[in-house]
């Protein structure tokens, strides 16, 4: 796709037939909406939460972000990859990590955003954003030192995570790692940014830590670290 191609809300080189498909194009519509500062309509009673005040002044965001790099900081000249990086690496001091930097987006608009920009911030280390899901990852086999996937999984059932943890298993080095973060539905905010992300477009999937925990398990892989924040929860696991 060419990079003025941004008109479209959604595109994707995935089968449509794809069950995941429709869930897909919600999230990627309701981020695209973000990133181009669109409105979103809301109800009054939605917009009398105060976490929709938080959410709408930005303060919410810097509440609830999962600073990945506080469990698994890229160290120089690891090979990393960001799945639903957004406009991370503008954001994100990853030249100061001196690591390389791989990103795949469902967004469009966050995908041109990065490759118009990353690589005049950094041209070494910025490797490009692929337009793809978390569950078909557009790379090789064991090409990566670290994987980092923040900010989208509670949108998706555990189901689908069970696929996406596979594919990262896939694209790992022997003895890499895994940062992910998960809703955790007993933090007092959950319900609250549940109901808030419903009506911006994205329904969100509240499920118990134990059922993640079970999920990572089957998947085969070892929890090595857990960080809890004020929403989300950070974790560290190696296959």
């Amino acid at each position: 796709m060419s990079k003025n191609s941004t008109s479209k809300p959604y595109t994707t080189n995935i089968n449509h037939s794809d069950k995941w498909q429709e869930i897909i194009t919600q999230v990627a519509y309701r981020f695209n909406k973000q990133y181009q500062n669109q409105p979103f309509e809301v109800p009054d009673e939605v917009k009398a939460m105060p976490i929709f005040q938080e959410w709408n002044t930005g303060i919410l965001n810097s509440r609830i972000v999962s600073p990945f790099w506080e469990i698994a900081q890229p160290q120089k000249n690891q090979y990393c990859l960001d799945i639903g990086c957004g406009v991370s690496f503008l954001i994100y001091p990853w030249r100061d990590w001196q690591a390389y930097f791989y990103g795949q987006e469902i967004s469009n608009i966050a995908r041109d955003t990065l490759n118009s920009r990353g690589s005049q911030l950094n041209s070494k280390l910025f490797k490009g954003v692929e337009l793809g899901t978390a569950h078909h990852l557009n790379h090789p086999a064991e090409q990566f030192d670290l994987v980092i996937a923040t900010g989208f999984s509670c949108y998706f059932p555990l189901e689908y995570w069970s696929l996406v943890l596979l594919e990262v298993k896939r694209v790992l080095k022997p003895g890499g790692h895994f940062v992910f973060d998960i809703l955790n539905s007993a933090q007092p905010l959950a319900e609250d940014w549940a109901v808030l992300e419903t009506y911006l477009g994205a329904e969100v999937f509240l499920e118990p830590v134990s059922e993640w925990e079970k999920t990572i398990k089957t998947a085969g892989a070892k929890i090595v670290k857990r960080q809890l924040g004020e929403l989300f929860e950070l974790y560290k696991i190696r296959f």
